[in-house]
């Protein structure tokens, strides 16, 4: 598959992001503490005039966050240009509102006000800028090239032997043959599709199953899925091939490798707008089967941050001759702002 080598599009990062909004919360606290380091001799000066300071910017900080949270879904629709003035114009708003609301009732200084002014404008531009940068640096051209290529996990070996599996059907199940190129076709056409697009969750389940099917040819009653997905948000939104190469890789390392059969749990629900997917397999630790080398879950790590930033969570643990990797995700219907998906 070729890689549109489109020209990047300059755009505001999500505003709703739990990764952007850390990234301001830290860029903005370091900047104060090096003015206030700047302005007064000595570290243990500096921090004690960032200690005065910080009761006027973490107030001021916070409205500022809470306002963008809010407009964030305007500015996406506004021209760049524009969409940089309102933000640095909601700053400087906030930053001159709340410097006449001290706790005194008598009016800020004016040179005081004005440092206020400048230091918020200042950091704002300069956190506009770093963001514009970091997005660049997820451009279409980068970005579809990783995510074709993370798009191309299913082994070479999987083909082959499923299409040894449905050759050796022919003959005695030639209907049950025929469902089995079927589903190898949807498989393999999902494979080929366009990777920057967001897919519903009960398509992704849909091609679970078919995978599942698939192998089941060729391992017959060695491979056991369990499916707990009765709790799964069906219309959620999720990057495309996320959970088959780890039902992948739970076929190759926990299932392969035994003589007995092999029990592989998948489980998702949705709890508190987010997306929870489990899934567990057995060890095998005396196995000479080719162990594995983590690419599946780095890349699956990659793909979900370049789509959610901060807001999605991969971990694994091994227990009981068990492996299981759990993922978390943002449990979203439409299109979010600042998604790598490009146009």
């Amino acid at each position: 598959m070729s890689i549109k080598q489109n020209a990047y599009s300059d755009g505001l990062p999500d505003f709703r992001n739990l990764g952007v909004i850390a990234r301001i919360l830290v860029a903005v606290n370091l900047a104060a503490i090096g003015a206030a380091c700047y302005a007064e001799p000595g570290w243990a000066r500096g921090m004690a005039r960032f200690a005065d300071d910080a009761a006027f910017i973490e107030p001021a900080l916070l409205a500022s966050i809470v306002a963008l949270y809010l407009i964030s879904p305007a500015l996406v629709s506004m021209r760049y240009l524009l969409a940089n003035v309102v933000v640095v114009a909601v700053v400087l708003c906030i930053v001159a509102g709340m410097s006449y609301l001290p706790q005194s009732l008598s009016a800020p200084d004016e040179r005081q006000l004005a440092r206020r002014l400048v230091f918020s404008a200042a950091i704002s531009l300069a956190l506009l800028g770093y963001l514009r940068l970091r997005a660049k640096a997820f451009s279409p051209a980068l970005t579809e090239a990783r995510l074709q290529a993370l798009q191309a996990r299913i082994r070479p070996h999987f083909l082959f032997n499923s299409l040894n599996a449905v050759l050796s059907l022919i003959r005695r199940d030639p209907k049950r043959a025929e469902l089995a190129l079927e589903d190898l076709a949807d498989l393999f056409r999902v494979l080929m599709s366009d990777g920057r697009k967001f897919v519903r969750l009960a398509d992704e389940i849909a091609l679970l199953e078919r995978y599942a099917s698939i192998e089941q040819l060729r391992l017959g009653e060695r491979l056991r899925v369990v499916w707990e997905i009765d709790n799964a948000p069906q219309d959620a939104l999720l990057p495309p091939l996320v959970l088959q190469p780890l039902l992948e890789n739970a076929v190759y390392h926990g299932v392969e490798p035994g003589t007995e059969a092999g029990e592989v749990l998948v489980r998702i629900e949705g709890r508190a707008e987010r997306v929870f997917v489990r899934m567990v397999n057995p060890i095998h630790p005396g196995s000479t089967h080719r162990p594995g080398n983590h690419m599946a879950l780095d890349n699956l790590r990659e793909r979900l941050m370049l789509f959610f930033d901060a807001e999605a969570k991969v971990s694994t643990r091994e227990a009981d001759g068990r492996y299981q990797v759990d993922i978390e995700f943002p449990q979203i219907t439409a299109k979010p702002a600042g998604q790598v998906e490009t146009r």
